[in-house]
């Protein structure tokens, strides 16, 4: 199992801040001050992305456009609003998701170099990092989105990150995340992708609404989840991180042909 080389992780709804809601408060209430409408559902669509692209895509939405003037400058400023902002909102929402401080001691029994990379800009990490080492997730290294030319789908974070551990080849290292803009990251990059979908923002509830469902409910969301995840390229899908050991089980057997 040692062949593979590193895991990368996502952050929000991967390994921190169970349903991935920090992003999606931040962008409702962004656009709130504006005095337009921004649904939850409409917020998380273009999740995983960098948060200064997510506002474009949610600028180009057919109920904001028009609301808004959407020239570069008027971007820049919205952005710069909205780091204050998310950096404020993430703090409440640092609680390490459950497995995940498992799930690290595995790894590194395993000899497994640990990654991440995040949409969220270096500055909204400030508290967040420190949050989630002492729950348990201390990764060899961060990589943002504004420390790259381009952040997802585009594969520089992943790679970038691969980097930093010195773990190749690439075809030995595994992305996870929540999005498909994760695996679409990992993909690009090479890597093998792991979509999860109970703790990340394919569900978007928080543990407890979650634990309210009935289980056919909560069987059918999954299922639904996991149908995305294929269908966007992902070479494994779990329900949460808690997972991840067995499907590492799997690729290790298949390294070399992902």
């Amino acid at each position: 199992m040692n062949s593979i080389r590193a895991v990368i992780f996502d952050w929000a709804g991967t390994v921190v801040d169970y349903g991935s809601r920090a992003p999606v408060i931040a962008f409702v209430e962004l656009f709130r001050r504006k005095g337009i409408d921004v649904t939850a559902a409409q917020a998380r669509g273009p999740m995983g992305t960098p948060k200064k692209e997510h506002i474009r895509t949610l600028l180009a939405l057919d109920t904001v456009a028009g609301q808004w003037p959407t020239t570069e400058a008027d971007v820049d400023a919205l952005y710069a609003e909205f780091i204050p902002l998310q950096t404020s909102v993430i703090a409440g929402y640092a609680d390490v998701i459950p497995g995940t401080r498992e799930v690290m001691r595995e790894l590194r029994s395993r000899v497994i170099r640990i990654g991440s990379t995040t949409g969220y800009a270096r500055e909204m990490m400030r508290d967040l990092i420190p949050a989630a080492a002492a729950g348990g997730f201390d990764p060899d290294c961060t990589v943002c989105a504004d420390e790259v030319p381009h952040g997802r789908p585009a594969p520089w974070m992943a790679l970038r990150a691969a980097m930093l551990l010195e773990a190749y080849p690439i075809g030995a290292c595994v992305k996870v995340g929540d999005t498909m803009a994760n695996i679409a990251e990992g993909r690009n990059a090479g890597m093998w992708t792991v979509g999860i979908t109970k703790t990340g923002n394919e569900l978007g509830l928080s543990e407890a609404e979650v634990e309210a469902l009935a289980s056919g409910e909560l069987t059918r969301r999954v299922s639904a989840a996991e149908s995305r995840f294929r269908s966007a390229g992902a070479h494994y899908v779990i329900e949460e991180i808690a997972a991840l050991p067995a499907v590492l089980d799997e690729i290790g057997g298949r390294l070399g042909s992902p």
